[in-house]
């Protein structure tokens, strides 16, 4: 009997093995709900269509949430939960103070928990909201994996993870490699920037002092500069002042890119995309190819959708709230 254990324990550890690589594959489906809510991806995408008909700046807003989801923790919902007075959640870090929009992720919840109760993580639901303001803004579509469960930990100190708009190209390229995301994901998922605004605080240094020996950051457009300058005067006492991230600022196209190319980049951390060799060359495959963009921006959202996913979460009831 002992002369057939090892392999008897060998067989055994190869079944388990197996085992765990197909659980942890079989965690995401893109059907995961067509048995017990086949309605869900209908709700979500009409919650998202009609927030986004009465307030033009739901889309980039949810996108932008998805990210800031997605890079702390994963994608989890971490990023919905409310503070309480013994806890300063994400949504109140600040990066995220500037967040919008988390009521049409409520809606959608609402409207789910009456459909299909205790079924649809919120989770999902930012995911696929994600998505569909892609697709609604004339970008690409994608089949969303689902099945992701809602975390219970949110911590607003965790935000300091978030990449910043002054990264350099190095620091970026690490960020997302912490992730699991190499440097075409990085570029490629960048170009959500084809979609928003941003206020003068996250880029206004790049305008006046900016270093010893430069006023300006040499890397920027000067028209375009002294445009901005225009907009982000010292002092500035509009504090809705800012700029659109690129020209078609409500479309889903590869116009980003082509800014990136004429030193239009209003974040930094944009620009460097284009200035540093190891980005720069997808910069430019992306300005000439908008159906390659698409493409590799699809791709990355799914990896990024993917990434730390829990299973032992919950299926919160409200999104601000763990059960």
């Amino acid at each position: 009997m002992a002369i057939f254990a090892p392999k008897m324990l060998s067989f055994t550890t190869f079944f388990l093995l197996l085992l765990m690589a197909s659980l942890s594959k079989a965690v995401l489906d893109a059907n995961y709900y067509d048995q017990t809510c086949p309605q869900a991806e209908k709700i979500i995408l009409g919650t998202v269509y009609n927030a986004s008909m009465h307030d033009p700046k739901v889309p980039p807003r949810i996108l932008r949430m998805f990210f800031h989801d997605c890079f702390i923790r994963g994608c989890d919902a971490s990023v919905l939960l409310d503070s309480t007075p013994g806890n300063q959640a994400e949504k109140d870090g600040p990066p995220n103070i500037s967040l919008r929009s988390f009521y049409v992720i409520d809606d959608a919840k609402t409207k789910l928990e009456m459909a299909c109760p205790r079924t649809v993580s919120c989770a999902d639901i930012i995911t696929i909201a994600a998505r569909d303001v892609v697709t609604m803004s004339g970008g690409p579509y994608w089949n969303v994996l689902k099945g992701r469960k809602d975390g219970r930990v949110s911590k607003a100190t965790e935000t300091i993870n978030l990449p910043a708009p002054t990264f350099n190209a190095t620091q970026l390229i690490q960020s997302f490699a912490m992730r699991g995301l190499g440097v075409k994901d990085l570029v490629a998922l960048s170009g959500g920037h084809t979609l928003g605004f941003s206020h003068c605080s996250s880029f206004e240094a790049r305008l006046r002092n900016f270093s010893s020996v430069h006023d300006i950051d040499p890397s920027m457009n000067n028209e375009f500069a002294q445009k901005l300058r225009k907009k982000c005067p010292k002092p500035n006492k509009d504090r809705n002042a800012g700029e659109l991230l690129d020209s078609t600022s409500s479309t889903f196209d590869n116009d980003y890119y082509k800014r990136l190319m004429a030193g239009e980049g209003v974040f930094g951390s944009d620009q460097v995309l284009f200035g540093d060799y190891r980005t720069r060359w997808i910069v430019k495959a992306f300005a000439k190819d908008q159906s390659l963009f698409f493409k590799e921006f699809a791709a990355s959202m799914v990896k990024l959708g993917n990434l730390e996913v829990i299973e032992n979460g919950e299926v919160r009831l409200k999104c601000g709230v763990v059960n």
